[in-house]
């Protein structure tokens, strides 16, 4: 019987035409042997600009809803996840090769492991890319490492949140994505470093595409007093999941 992969997306009309770009870099991608993917595109809105750019092909599953942000959108797409795993892929970026192999390796070898991150580089408009500084060593990432080290940084994490790898029955547990208008990705990605341990690979995992519509480039996105707030937000559910002594895996003692 064949194991899934569940690739989720959510998209809106401007990011729509890199569709085609994301479905090629999912065919690229080699999973072991009885192992496939499933790629759940949910479009935040019901406008008529998101469906021609879906690519026609049985491994992919597009769907509508009202708008409440890609949190929401990634979220209610999480009801068709019918696989062990989900991948976040945002509907402008690309996974490299051999991303999906590697993400699933180390989680399948170790069940401790809740999550997986990997390396990104940014893909610029005309074509190339840039790495930055800040990695952390590759293998296991423990709790709260990520947690503290954004808490240090000015809120800025040493591994991408677009990158997540996580098993489906954790991202359940946690609600999915945060509500909120941004960083919802990283509220996510603090809530399981602080109840499961993660694993970081240093090979490329993500190009991250950077384009003028990008939802992070809009000066809505860095207005400090929303900012600030959703940075409480995030922070305050994580140090409470912390807290609570919530655990995966869950302890039989």
């Amino acid at each position: 019987m064949t194991r899934r992969i569940i690739i989720v997306t959510a998209v809106h009309g401007p990011s729509a035409h890199f569709l085609p770009e994301a479905f090629k870099s999912l065919c690229d991608q080699e999973l072991p042997a009885g192992w496939d993917w499933h790629w759940l595109i949910q479009q935040d809105g019901t406008s008529d600009d998101v469906a021609p750019h879906v690519p026609t092909d049985d491994r992919v599953s597009f769907r509508q809803g009202r708008r409440g942000g890609p949190g929401v959108a990634r979220t209610i797409a999480l009801a068709h996840a019918d696989g062990e795993y989900v991948k976040v892929l945002d509907a402008d970026d690309q996974l490299p090769p051999g991303a999906l192999a590697r993400d699933l390796a180390a989680l399948e070898a170790d069940p401790s492991i809740g999550w997986a991150t990997s390396r990104v580089l940014d893909l610029l408009p005309d074509g190339t890319t840039a790495s930055f500084p800040g990695d952390p060593e590759p293998g296991a990432i423990e709790r709260k490492a990520v947690l503290d080290y954004w808490a240090g940084h000015d809120y800025r994490a040493q591994v991408h949140p677009a990158t997540l790898f996580i098993r489906r029955d954790l991202l359940v547990a946690l609600g999915g994505w945060m509500a909120l208008p941004a960083s919802e990705d990283t509220g996510l990605l603090l809530a399981l470093n602080a109840v499961a341990r993660g694993w970081f690979s240093s090979e490329v995992g993500l190009l991250y595409r950077k384009w003028e519509g990008q939802a992070t480039g809009q000066s809505a996105h860095t207005n400090a007093p929303e900012r600030d707030a959703r940075m409480a937000v995030v922070e305050a559910r994580a140090r409470a999941l912390d807290h609570f002594q919530w655990r995966y895996p869950i302890s039989s003692n």
